[in-house]
């Protein structure tokens, strides 16, 4: 069976902290270098990395023992700034909290009829349990459950149910619609609602496809069709006719060949769709889909389920999934109350119990990845909760690791500093939050943010996959980050 690994790389308590925290220093972001060693403790060293990083909009900063709780340095650090992925953190602290570390998504077959003689006298379930990791290879694995059950034809219909979390169009409707980084949310989602399309010249013309692939299985899909136009922009055009994804590219930008994921925005008729053709493969034809928004009675025909919920929350931190968190977010928020309306709704029911939990009475998020640039995370906030999260131990192996680079820009893996954390990028947006595990074995927790909200705000819609000056500020933005990480590491842990 594939792992999710193939498709995510394609993309792919209240804190006790003592007087020194509350009384954490604050300087003003970007200040005026003073040529002071930044490898001395306090404001002199930070203004000078600071003040040579180059770097325009805000910067804001915050440092502590991870063990003691005790403040370090913050530079403007309650000053709330868009978190981009890190806020897949807090996420992750909600849904541990919350799910618990057993915690598996399902997936079930259920029948609303009896079978007789290989006909099912009923209807066909598909019923979406939240498993954002959901591939056409598991859609596959519950065909041939259902073969196994004896179940040769259906007398009535194939229905897909999403309804166990609400129906969003796009992650961020702000984002260019063929990005495959903000695709629908619903109750269920097959291959993280992403449609693979790609283009080879045949003759005078172009063959197109537009699949449901694993390494496994290539199935073509009917729910989401293109179409070449003759143009040169814009790139893509997308129109939901029915329940169906229609695209058109433009055919002054396919060059040779090549491919990419797209956004699907019909999860429940793209995983019914994909279920058709598997049932198919194993001999039953099935009518086609239709999506419900009630779960009706019925049997158990099969289930699949994913993998343990510290597993999802590695890959989820580890490769940025934007669908990952949502699901999994919304699905703690389900857990805690009434199904969530929106997304804004489940951010804000983590917001308040990030502030109930851990005391942070600055961050706000509206949703679970990080994708909408209105939520808000102080670094002063980012460190609690990962102070706090160290009480049990749950959060800081589900980090990456983040290494140092040289001169050439190669990764230097035996740095003596040591680094766990979790990245963030927007455009013109740069964050980084984790772990430093100094020389000398001390463990500080960090929160790094910067952004450029002036010159976010100019990029328009069509440019967000690429706008001008957006990968040189993030190169700066991030090369700042590793001077304060080496400065930190070297500081507070000899």
């Amino acid at each position: 069976m594939i792992s999710r690994r193939f498709f995510l790389s394609t993309a792919l308590a209240t804190l006790a902290s003592g007087p020194a925290w509350a009384n954490a220093p604050s300087y003003t972001p970007r200040p005026k270098a003073r040529g002071a060693s930044p490898y001395v403790a306090g404001a002199e060293g930070l203004e000078t990395i600071l003040g040579k990083a180059g770097l325009s909009g805000e910067v804001v900063c915050a440092v502590a023992n991870a063990n003691t709780g005790e403040a370090l340095e913050s530079v403007a650090g309650d000053k709330g700034l868009p978190p981009a992925s890190v806020g897949k953190v807090l996420t992750a602290l909600y849904a541990l909290d919350t799910l618990g570390a057993g915690f598996r998504f399902q997936t079930r077959l259920l029948a609303t009829g009896p079978l007789q003689g290989g006909v099912l006298k009923g209807d066909l379930v598909l019923a979406g349990g939240g498993d954002p990791t959901l591939t056409t290879d598991h859609l596959a694995e519950l065909a041939a459950q259902m073969k196994g059950a004896g179940i040769q034809s259906v007398a009535g219909k194939l229905l897909v149910w999403e309804g166990m979390l609400p129906y969003v169009q796009s992650i961020d409707p702000d984002q260019p619609e063929q990005v495959g980084y903000s695709p629908a949310v619903s109750g269920i989602a097959l291959n993280f609602n992403r449609v693979h399309f790609e283009w080879k010249r045949a003759g005078g013309a172009w063959a197109v496809t537009m699949d449901a692939r694993t390494e496994k299985y290539r199935p073509d899909v009917f729910t989401s069709k293109m179409a070449i136009a003759t143009r040169d922009l814009p790139v893509y055009g997308y129109q939901d006719k029915g329940g169906v994804d229609h695209w058109t590219v433009a055919s002054g930008a396919l060059g040779k060949g090549g491919s990419r994921w797209l956004p699907v925005r019909n999860p429940a008729l793209y995983a019914g769709d994909v279920f058709q053709t598997m049932a198919r493969a194993h001999g039953v034809a099935l009518p086609n889909p239709k999506v419900i928004s009630s779960l009706p009675q019925g049997s158990l025909v099969a289930q699949v389920q994913s993998a343990p919920l510290p597993q999802l929350l590695r890959d989820t931190l580890k490769y940025s999934n934007n669908l990952m968190a949502e699901m999994i977010g919304m699905t703690a928020s389900l857990a805690r109350g009434p199904r969530p309306t929106s997304l804004k709704d489940s951010g804000q029911r983590m917001t308040a119990w990030l502030a109930e939990t851990y005391g942070l009475r600055n961050t706000r998020m509206v949703d679970h990845s990080g994708l909408g640039e209105e939520s808000r995370v102080t670094a002063n906030d980012l460190v609690r909760a990962l102070i706090a999260s160290e009480k049990t131990g749950a959060l800081k192996p589900l980090l990456k690791p983040i290494y140092f680079h040289d001169a050439k820009g190669r990764p230097v893996k035996t740095h003596p500093v040591k680094v766990a954390a979790k990245t963030g990028t927007l455009n013109f947006v740069s964050g980084l939050g984790g772990f430093v595990t100094a020389p000398d074995g001390t463990e500080l927790a960090f929160a790094i943010f910067t952004a450029d909200m002036t010159a976010r705000s100019k990029i328009s819609r069509a440019e967000r996959e690429s706008p001008r000056g957006g990968r040189s500020w993030n190169t700066r933005a991030k090369t700042l980050q590793e001077r304060l990480l080496e400065r930190w590491g070297q500081v507070y842990g000899s």
